[in-house]
This record gives C-alpha cells, structure tokens and sequence, in this order.
C-alpha cells in the first residue's frame, strides 16, 4: 500500500477508534500515574470518538477537511489528561497532513514526529515513561518504503518504548504495570495497522488485575476540566492563572477553542478563576478518590460474583456526583446544557459487573440517549432499566432505595415512588428575554423552577430561593441544598434560618450554571 486518500484515511482512523474500544477496560486497568484517577481508556477512547463524530459531519474527499476533524473533534471531546494530550497528538498530525493530497510514508513519518512534538509543548512539565515518550519513539522508529511498512517500523518501536516506561516510571514498577496512556497510543497504531491489513477486530481481553489495588485510598482531590470559546488572551496567560491551583496541568487549544484539565483541591476557585478568560462550554469535575473506590470495588468484583444490580446516574457538579456516588452509583457527566453521549452513557453501563444496571437520567433531554444506550446495552448482555427520572432531585432520592443485592423488580417500585416525592429546586440565571407561563423573565437576571418548572422571577439569588422552599415546602422535612460555583455559603444559611421546620443539609458542588440546586424530601 503506497497511501491513502482522504477518504481512507478517514476510514482508519474510524476503525482504529473501535480497535480501541476493545482494550478500553484492559487501559482502565492498567491506570496508575500521575494519580489514580483510572479512566485512561474510557478517556482517550471518548476522545477518539468526538473526532470520529467530527469526520462522520465533514466533507471527507479533503484532506484538509479530515485534518481539521481530527483536531477539532478531538479537542472538544477530550477527557482527562490522557485523552487532552492524545488530543494534541492528533493536533500535531492533522497540522502534516492538511497540505497533502494523500497520506504517503514520508508524510507518515511527518505526521508522527508533529504528533510527538505537539504533545510534548502541550505540557508544563512533561514528564517520561507516559504515553509522550512512547508518541515519540514511533516518531523516531517509524521508516519505510511503504505506508504499512513505516505503520509496522513505528508500531514496533512504540511497543518497544511502552515496555521500558516502568523503568521510567517507579510508580508504574511498583504496581507491576506498564503506562496506561502510552499502552493506549500503542492500541491506536495497532488500529491503523490493522486497517491497512484488514484484520478483524480482536476479542477484548479478560481484565483480571487493576492496577490500583496496589496503592491504598486516600484524597487524592478532583480531576477538573473546562472548555471554553471566545478567549482573546494567549494560552500561556491562563496556564500562569491556574498553575497555583494543583498539578496534572494541561490548558490548549485549537479551532478557537480552549481546554484546560488539572487535578485541585479548589475546582470551584480554579472555574472562577478561569471564567474570566472567555465563555465557558462545558465543564467537569470528579472527585478522583470516589474514582478509587470505584476501582477497588470493581477488582473486588473480578474475583467474586458480583451483585445483581448496577446503578449509573447522570448528573451535573461535582458535589452532586459525589452523593450519587456515596449510594453506590457509577455516575456519567452530563445533564442540562451538557447532554451525554449515549456512548458516554453505554461506557458507564459497560463498565459495571453488575449483569443488571438501572439507569437514572435525571433530565429528559437524556431520555433518547439512555434508551439508545439500553439498546446497545442488550449485545452485550446487560439487562438495562430506565427509571425515567425528570430531574436531579429526583435521580438523588431514587438513588437512596438503591440496593446492589436486590432484583431490579424488587427496586423500581420503590425508587419510583421516591422520585415521585421528591420536590426539585432550581435557581439560575435566565439566558434571554422571555414571557413564559405569564412571567416576565429578563436576561441575567435570576429564575426559579420547581421540578423542572419556571414559576418564579426575582432580583437576587436568595430571593428566589426563599420563594421556592415557601411553594414546595407544604409536607417536607429535610431539604438538600448544593451550592453553585460561585454562591457563599452564608447566603444559604441565611435563608435556610427562615425555615427552622426543616433539616436544612448544605453541600458544595452544585452544578455551574446554577446559584442553588435543592432536593426537598
């Protein structure tokens, strides 16, 4: 094979992407540095998937135009350290290939080495024995006369990289392991090999041994990343702002987008801080040690017969997340304004051992995708059920009826009578001018709405609060309230005081766009 036109190319990056998916739990795995955050495969494989998405919308006859797919979808779907660095991988080889009119060996060897050095100028202090080192030993080993040829020579040194990475790495010899995002890039130039030699997709490996269980649970704080448009200033300027703030730091950008992803103890003050710069996309944060739980009980699970019941939850803010997760649920990103993929969604489905999983999308915008998901779920013999929570209050009060050893017949009754008690409160910000209901709703200024409900308008934050716990209250005895990014504790407590009937709990954590988010039970 001498080289591939755009549409081929196209065509193995796709099945490259799902060459990935078959390792994807094996990556998770294999997860150690820089802390245990484990989610290397689902990450890059998410990552891959956005470009794909991208090149599946774009006119794929152009080089150029398979170029900017790849940069730009995977950019705007990276997720996690390794899936941003993958991400600027890319970046680097879309940048040889948007001059070209095919993808011949020297262009190849152009686009691996661009690759390799993208990667290592997208990181503050990179560090070897990671998935960079391995990116540019296939820069440096990749030579040959034709396409699969030079595809075979990176591959080989790749691997060959990939295996002295715990000789790099101590963290990565204690736990016996090779690095994960670097055993990922590996599995990618397998997929391109094997697209040039038309292989069929292997079977996924038995995944019998994670990692983690070699490092014992502490606090290993949040794992935050932010998207962001219409930035002005020079990258290097928000990098100096939110360097204090933790370490894992990654902050680049493409296609007039900038993403950033760092590990912090303040992901509130570090969203702040950067929000600043530009407008702000998309946001996320998860509490790495609740992550570690997660892996531990999923070890657990590989040597004993797991429960019969899963739970995966979608929700939004990191406080929010971390209660799902204290009932026991594998949680997805996502909800309003930020809608998950039903990839996303069928990654967390996959990801349980549970042959049972109920599912609370806690928006209806997430319906469509969570019975898609449920779907897809069947091939791979999951029984999904979709409990068709509206809204976040009600997702929280399903999840407490929530028990891993029980029958999902026994279950859904009772979680749906919970949902259905549970009052939902919600205080933003309006985003346009409107009359809705018979309410005159000005732009940016604050609303309420209760159980997914617009039914009040007001002048500050609190007040609209105060006016939502009056209209929900009749019956209720504890109220759960998280606090948006930029609320003041004080401020809720102040309100709460007018209410001293009720058992007020509040937590930070609440989701970005909001000023409170309440569940009254």
């Amino acid at each position: 094979m001498a080289s591939w036109a755009p549409e081929e190319l196209a065509d193995a990056f796709r099945y490259a992407t799902d060459w990935f998916r078959v390792y994807v739990e094996e990556l998770n795995a294999l997860n150690v540095y820089p802390v245990p955050d484990g989610d290397t495969g689902t990450n890059m494989h998410l990552t891959l998937q956005s470009a794909r998405r991208e090149l599946d919308l774009s006119d794929t006859s152009k080089m150029a135009e398979v170029a900017r797919a790849i940069a730009y979808g995977s950019l705007l779907g990276a997720r996690g350290n390794s899936g941003v660095i993958l991400s600027q991988i890319l970046k680097g080889f879309s940048e040889a290939l948007r001059k070209r009119e095919v993808l011949d060996a020297p262009g190849l060897v152009e686009a691996l080495r661009l690759g390799a050095e993208t990667g290592y100028r997208a990181v503050m202090r990179p560090v070897e024995g990671t998935i960079l080192t391995v990116a540019r030993a296939a820069a440096e080993g990749a030579k040959g006369e034709s396409l699969e040829a030079t595809l075979d020579t990176a591959l080989q040194a790749a691997q060959e990289a990939l295996a002295r990475t715990p000789e790099l790495l101590p963290v990565l010899k204690q736990a016996g392991v090779v690095d994960a995002g670097g055993a990922g890039y590996v599995r990618f130039l397998e997929g391109l090999r094997g697209y040039a030699q038309k292989l069929p997709l292997p079977e996924p490996p038995k995944v019998e041994r994670y990692a983690q269980t070699a490092f014992a649970t502490e606090e290993f704080g949040y794992c935050t990343e932010f998207l962001m448009e219409g930035v002005e200033v020079p990258i290097e300027k928000i990098r100096e702002a939110v360097a204090p703030f933790g370490d894992s730091l990654l902050v680049v950008g493409a296609e007039g987008y900038v993403k950033g992803h760092i590990h912090t103890d303040d992901p509130d003050g570090l969203l702040a801080t950067v929000a600043r710069f530009g407008r702000m996309v998309r946001t996320k944060v998860e509490d790495m040690a609740e992550q570690h739980t997660e892996i531990l009980a999923m070890a657990g699970a590989a040597a004993e017969a797991p429960p019969p019941t899963g739970l995966v939850a979608v929700a939004l803010g990191h406080g929010v997340a971390r209660v799902f997760r204290s009932l026991g649920a594998r949680v997805v990103a996502g909800g309003q304004t930020q809608n998950p993929s039903v990839e996303d969604i069928l990654s967390a489905i996959r990801s349980l051992p549970n042959p049972k999983v109920i599912l609370l999308p806690n928006n209806p915008n997430v319906f469509m995708a969570a019975e898609e998901a449920k779907r897809l779920a069947e091939g791979i013999g999951k029984e999904v059920h979709v409990l068709k929570t509206r809204t976040l209050g009600q997702g929280l009060a399903a999840a407490v009826r929530y028990l891993p050893e029980a029958e999902p017949a026994e279950l859904l009754p009772e979680m749906e009578e919970a949902a259905a008690g549970a009052r939902t409160l919600e205080v933003t910000w309006a985003s346009r001018d409107a009359e809705v209901e018979g309410l005159k709703v000005l732009k940016d200024k604050p609303i309420g709405l209760l159980d997914g409900k617009l039914v009040l308008v007001g002048e500050t934050p609190e007040e609209v609060l105060e006016g939502l716990i009056r209209l929900a209250g009749e019956g209720k005895e504890v109220l759960t309230l998280f606090l948006g990014p930029n609320t003041p504790k004080e401020k809720a407590e102040e309100v709460a005081a007018k209410f001293p009937e009720l058992a007020v709990e509040i937590l930070p954590g609440g989701p970005d766009l909001y000023a409170y988010l309440g569940v009254m039970e």
